[in-house]
C-alpha cells in the first residue's frame, strides 16, 4: 500500500534533505537538534496521565572496583507506574535517536502510551549520548539500568514475572545489544526483546538490503543520511564490524529471550530488521516480525497518534501478556 495519507502530506510540508555535491549539507550540530527536538516536547498537563510517573536516578550495579573515592555511577531513569496495583512487571525502555538525539522528554509519550497499553511499570533510560560520551557508554547505561531494574524490583513492586527491555530505532540497537550482552554475562533476567525499526547493522552498504535502495528518498529517514547521523557514534569507537555495534553480525544467536520485531514498510532499515527476526527464529528463538502497512522510519515516535500505528503498543502487550489472561 501507499505511504499513509497523514504521513505523506507532513512529508511533504517539510523542507526537503539538503546535500549535494554543488551544494553539500552543514554539518550536523548535537546542540541544536537536541534544543529544536525539546522545544517540541509538550507540557506535563498534555500528556497521557498514568497513576505516576517519577523521575529517579539508577545506580550502576554492574561496576567493580567501586570505592567511597569512585563511587558507583548514577544514570538518570524516569518511571511511570501506569494503575495503582501493588504489583507490575517491568519494561525498560531505551529511546531512539541515531545514538546522539532524543530523551526521555522526546520519548515520554512513547513511553507513556507503553505502560498504559501493557500494564507494565516502564523504566525510560536517560542514557549518555554521543559525541561527548563515547561507545560503549550509552550501551553501559542501559545495560546497567536493566541489571539494576532485576536488583531493585522488589523496590517498585515488581511482579517477578516479566523483565522486558524495548526500544525504536538505535534503541533498538540498544535492545538487541543488551539482550546479548546479558547472555554472554550469564544474566538471564531479561524474559522479552521488542525492537521498533530497529538499526541493526551500522555497516552501511547499500547494496545489502533491497530496502535501502527502495525507500532511499522521500520517507523521512534518507538512506543518504544513515552515515553522517550515526558518524558521531561510529566516529566515537563504535566498530561496525563489533556485534555490540551492529547486533545483526553476532554469529550464534541461541537462547536469546523471545522477540518482537516492528519493522515499518517505507524504511531503508526494514530489510535488517526482518532478517535479524528470520536469523533469530532460525536459531531456536521465538520471534515475531511484523511489518506495518504504509508507515515509514519513526512511526511509533512520531505517528502512533494515528489509530492503525497505535496498534502497536497494543500489539505489544499481547506478546508480553499472552498467556497470562491479561
Amino acid at each position: 500500500m501507499p505511504l499513509h495519507p497523514q504521513i505523506a502530506k507532513i512529508l511533504s510540508s517539510l523542507p526537503a534533505p539538503g546535500g549535494s555535491p554543488l551544494d553539500p549539507a552543514p554539518p550536523l550540530d548535537p546542540a541544536s537538534m537536541r534544543a529544536a527536538e525539546a522545544a517540541g516536547v509538550p507540557v506535563a498537563d498534555q500528556r497521557l496521565p498514568l497513576h505516576a510517573v517519577v523521575d529517579a536516578t539508577a545506580v550502576d550495579v554492574t561496576a567493580v572496583d567501586v570505592t567511597p573515592v569512585t563511587p558507583h555511577r548514577q544514570i538518570p531513569v524516569r518511571i511511570y507506574t501506569p494503575t495503582a496495583a501493588e504489583k507490575h512487571s517491568i519494561i525498560v525502555y531505551f529511546h531512539g535517536g541515531a545514538f546522539f538525539l532524543g530523551s526521555v522528554d522526546t520519548h515520554d509519550h512513547v513511553a507513556r502510551a507503553l505502560a498504559k497499553e501493557t500494564g507494565h511499570v516502564v523504566i525510560s533510560v536517560g542514557y549518555r549520548l554521543a559525541p561527548e560520551a563515547a561507545f560503549p557508554a550509552g550501551l553501559d547505561d542501559c545495560y546497567a539500568v536493566v541489571r539494576w531494574a532485576a536488583a531493585q524490583g522488589g523496590n517498585m513492586g515488581w511482579d517477578g514475572r516479566n523483565l522486558a527491555i524495548a526500544g525504536d530505532s538505535s534503541g533498538g540497537n540498544f535492545v538487541a545489544a543488551v539482550a546479548a550482552r546479558a547472555l554472554d554475562d550469564g544474566f538471564h533476567g531479561i524474559t522479552h526483546q521488542i525492537m521498533y525499526y530497529p538499526s541493526l547493522d551500522l555497516d552501511f552498504d547499500e547494496d545489502r538490503y533491497a530496502s535501502i535502495r527502495e525507500n532511499a528518498e522521500g520517507y523521512g529517514l534518507e538512506t543518504a543520511g544513515l552515515r553522517p547521523f550515526n558518524a558521531f557514534y561510529i566516529d566515537g569507537g563504535a566498530d561496525p564490524s563489533n556485534p555490540l555495534v551492529s547486533p545483526i553480525k553476532r554469529s550464534d544467536l541461541t537462547g536469546l529471550p523471545p522477540a518482537l520485531i516492528i519493522t515499518a514498510e517505507f524504511d531503508p532499515l526494514r530489510d535488517e530488521g526482518e532478517l535479524y527476526g528470520q536469523r533469530l527464529d532460525e536459531a531456536g528463538v521465538d520471534a515475531a516480525v511484523k511489518r506495518y502497512s504504509g508507515a515509514n522510519h519513526g512511526f511509533v515516535q512520531n505517528f502512533s497518534w494515528i489509530p492503525e500505528f497505535y496498534r502497536v503498543f497494543t500489539e505489544t502487550s499481547e506478546f508480553l501478556n499472552r498467556g497470562t489472561g491479561q
